[in-house]
């Protein structure tokens, strides 16, 4: 399985930014802005939150397998092919719906001295941000779930 790289991830989170700036214009122009629902930065920031306690769980379960401590609980391999799949389409989702978020911020910050786009662009913000902790969190989790060069015995999931 090829790992994600973070130059397809940036490229998908900028030309997503770039077509909902665009379509925020083209939307506004034509009636009103469908608003930035509260909820989107919070449920960003739940699953960013799940992926990183995934990868330190595995990473502490392969490191106490690794130093062979008594009653170290290993990892499975099809536990950790699931983490990484897991990780990968979470961080190709993310780095769309960050961008998503991020044009709409942009286009926003032309109006905060309207109280409610105001809001509409911190939402939109926090959204953003919260989107680019996931897409860390996940490519975090790959990276924990890497499977050892074969000349490396010491990698980090050399049991998996």
């Amino acid at each position: 399985m090829k790992q994600l790289r973070l130059g397809p991830l940036a490229g998908l989170l900028a030309g997503a930014g770039v077509l909902s700036w665009a379509g925020a214009r083209l939307w506004d122009s034509l009636g009103t802005l469908p608003s930035v629902p509260l909820a989107a930065p919070v449920v960003l920031a739940v699953i960013a939150a799940v992926l990183l306690a995934t990868a330190l769980s595995i990473r502490s379960r392969l490191r106490a397998q690794r130093e062979r401590r008594p009653g170290a609980k290993g990892v499975e391999p099809l536990m950790a092919a699931r983490a990484v799949v897991f990780g990968q389409a979470s961080a190709l989702v993310a780095s769309l719906v960050a961008g998503m978020y991020g044009g709409t911020c942009v286009f926003l910050l032309g109006y905060l001295d309207i109280p409610p786009r105001r809001d509409q662009a911190i939402y939109a913000g926090l959204a953003f941000a919260a989107g680019v902790a996931v897409v860390a969190a996940a490519v975090f989790l790959e990276r924990v779930c890497k499977l050892p060069e074969d000349g490396d015995r010491n990698g980090t999931a050399a049991a998996a």
